[in-house]
């Protein structure tokens, strides 16, 4: 039972903003989404460890959001408290060629404030639309990076609630992996390490970054990025597109016709709408060529 006086008071106490009764359709890219109980923004690590620990003791569920960019929240809604880690919890600070970034910090600003203070190493990451602790908690990358590539260190809160530190040889980062992947622990900060670069050849670079991503994928749709992981011993968009299934449609959800590695809300699609055209997909695909599809947006429930 969620006692919403009691967890407003606490966010009062924290300095932290509450809504009850929130549509998480606002605060997911693909578009859709019902209400979840109430959604609070967290604003430190601090804060983000007494909302759980008061989560946890109430028998609360919870779930934690960043940009929503890896996200798909079910039409019925969530049926507990939604931890958004946004724009007031964002800050982002270098010191020499290390970058500390706040959970809720915007890839794409970590990779301009990179760029401006004439750091590089994160060009190949620009447009990927999360946030930089979305993007550790699955290892986040394109063309070729990853975020383990530039990662030194995080913060996050543990299962007892305590705020800890870890390395990145501990953090067991591969494809679309990490060591929170599957587990309580939230992530509140990423410590990165860059190099020195010209700040004029970094933009370039991510100006070109962008200009592939924008040609080559469906960016002016509603999505929740690459649908599907990447299977082993193949791609997921070759393996769909090989099945003749761009374009296959259900509802208002849609195999991309520019990308078949992306399914897309052509403007009135639901959660209902995405799960069976994506199981459909994985259903022949498995059918033609024996790959196993897994989805790669994680199901908020």
């Amino acid at each position: 039972m969620i006692k919403i006086d009691e967890l407003t008071r606490l966010c009062e106490k924290l300095g932290c903003r509450i809504t009850p009764e929130c549509s998480l359709s606002e605060y997911i890219t693909f578009r859709f989404g019902g209400p979840c109980r109430a959604l609070v923004s967290v604003n430190s690590a601090e804060s983000a460890a007494e909302l759980i620990k008061y989560l946890k003791s109430e028998n609360v569920h919870y779930g934690v959001l960043g940009r929503g960019s890896n996200i798909i929240a079910l039409d019925e809604g969530f049926d507990g408290v939604v931890l958004l880690f946004g724009s007031d919890f964002a800050k982002i600070e270098t010191d020499g060629v290390t970058m500390r970034c706040e959970a809720g910090a915007l890839l794409a600003s970590a990779c301009v404030h990179a760029q401006q203070a004439g750091l590089t190493g994160m060009e190949n990451l620009f447009g990927i639309p999360g946030t930089v602790g979305g993007a550790l908690y699955m290892n986040a990358g394109a063309y070729g990076s990853e975020m383990k590539d530039i990662v030194v260190s995080a913060e996050y809160v543990d299962e007892d609630c305590c705020i800890r530190s870890i390395d990145l040889d501990e953090m067991e980062l591969s494809y679309r992996h990490s060591v929170f992947s599957g587990t309580g622990c939230v992530i509140t900060s990423v410590t990165l390490r860059l190099s020195q670069g010209d700040p004029d050849a970094i933009k370039s670079a991510m100006t070109e970054c962008m200009a592939k991503r924008s040609s080559k994928q469906p960016l002016e749709y509603p999505s929740a990025g690459s649908t599907f992981k990447r299977p082993k011993g193949s791609y997921a968009s070759l393996l769909i597109e090989q099945c003749g299934l761009k374009g296959l449609t259900c509802g208002g959800a849609m195999v991309s016709e520019k990308h078949s590695g992306f399914v897309i809300n052509k403007g009135y699609a639901t959660s209902a709408d995405v799960l069976e055209l994506c199981e459909k997909v994985q259903s022949i695909v498995k059918e033609k060529t024996g790959y196993a599809l897994e989805l790669e947006p994680v199901i908020l429930k």
